[in-house]
């Protein structure tokens, strides 16, 4: 049986992890192709020396966000609880300089948290250019709005250049649509690329189904096919810190998944989920805010890198003003506005290197203001926190 399979092709320069110099190695260009494989096709493939991975293609989904309670009351020209929770509203860096990505739902680009914003666009759906969901427009205005009715929502407001990747409407999306997506983002210049969406494992599942195939082998196919794409997007990641070391440093944030279920039971935890469990992708984990101490979300999955702020967060709605919504979702965007502003830091000191980049990021994870007693597997080296000087 014939099942569409992404191909992640390198062109030119050396594989990741092969001894080379800059002077004899340039950076390696990525093709990504899809075709239609057999089994047989597949292994044959995956033998050529320029492919770097294959994988089936699998559908996606929004990880779809919890409604808040309101958000938390903001004293004029104060920030959101997770713009002070970060550091954000204290560090001298805004962004400036720096390109970040957001593959999600869209973006209102007529709302006013992003005036004066250069949005490079493209819609990788069969819907619209419009944000029906208002997730991708939330999540945006996280990493770099401006001041909404004096509400300081941005970690990183003074970022100028934003790539916007439509890759979800309102039936899904798929792998193939993803990885092209992050390839254009590279090539408009992304240092940061921000995603909060996860693989649909059941409806991939269905899908076989729906093609003949029984429940126990559709079960088995989708689970080799979700190993793969775990594969696959590390691979990516891999090829992405590559091609920085020739220039330009770039760095994926994921959102580690919305699954767990703590207030039904405390062992029911699930682990990150793809495209976030690929090595070299920065996962994120979702915090919330109590008189002890930020305290890991009862849905947030669990073995994230880092982790940020993602109960009741307040952010723009499309179609205007401000929204409050729950999730690793909106945890991801406070990571990848940090990122965006650790980037200014090192682009200042001339140190932007792509290894230094996600050692800054990473390394600025702190346990210090959480609760008393929480579990490290779920909040990772801790909440992220911007540059302080």
């Amino acid at each position: 049986m014939e099942m569409k399979h992404v191909i992640l092709r390198r062109v030119g320069g050396s594989s990741p992890g092969t001894l080379s110099t800059e002077a004899d190695s340039p950076p390696a260009k990525v093709t990504i192709e899809v075709e239609n494989l057999t089994a047989r096709r597949v292994a044959e493939v995956a033998r050529k020396k320029d492919v770097e991975a294959v994988a089936p293609v699998v559908p996606l989904k929004l990880i779809a966000p919890l409604k808040g309670n309101g958000g938390a009351t903001v004293a004029a020209g104060g920030a959101t609880w997770g713009v002070k929770a970060v550091g954000a509203d204290t560090s001298p860096f805004t962004g400036g300089g720096v390109t970040v990505a957001v593959l999600d739902t869209g973006i209102d680009a007529t709302h006013p948290a992003f005036a004066g914003v250069n949005l490079v666009k493209k819609n990788f759906t069969t819907e619209q250019d419009t944000d029906k969901h208002g997730h991708g427009t939330h999540c945006a205005g996280t990493i770099f709005g401006r001041a909404v009715g004096g509400t300081r929502i941005g970690v990183a407001p003074g970022v100028k250049t934003a790539v916007i990747g439509k890759v979800i409407g309102e039936g899904g999306g798929g792998s193939d649509t993803l990885l092209a997506a992050i390839e254009w983002a590279l090539q408009n210049g992304a240092n940061v690329i921000s995603m909060s969406l996860g693989i649909d494992f059941p409806g991939l599942v269905a899908t076989l189904e729906q093609r003949g195939v029984p429940t126990e082998l559709a079960t088995s196919m989708a689970l080799e096919g979700y190993r793969d794409n775990i594969l696959l997007f590390g691979k990516l990641a891999s090829l992405v810190q590559a091609r920085a070391a020739f220039g330009q440093p770039a760095l994926i944030v994921a959102a580690a998944g919305n699954e767990s279920r703590r207030e039904q039971d405390a062992n029911f935890v699930i682990a990150v989920s793809p495209p976030a469990a690929g090595e070299g992708i920065v996962s994120v984990a979702a915090l919330g805010e109590g008189p002890q101490g930020f305290t890991i979300a009862p849905f947030s999955n669990t073995k994230a890198r880092l982790s940020g702020p993602g109960v009741d967060v307040s952010s723009a709605k499309a179609g205007g003003g401000l929204t409050s919504m729950s999730g690793t979702s909106m945890a991801t965007p406070h990571v990848a506005g940090v990122a965006a502003l650790w980037a200014e830091k090192l682009q200042k000191s001339n140190q932007f290197a792509a290894q230094r980049f996600v050692d800054r990021l990473v390394g600025s994870g702190t346990m210090d203001k959480l609760k008393p007693g929480f579990d490290p597997v779920d909040v990772g080296v801790g909440i992220v926190r911007a540059p302080q000087d």
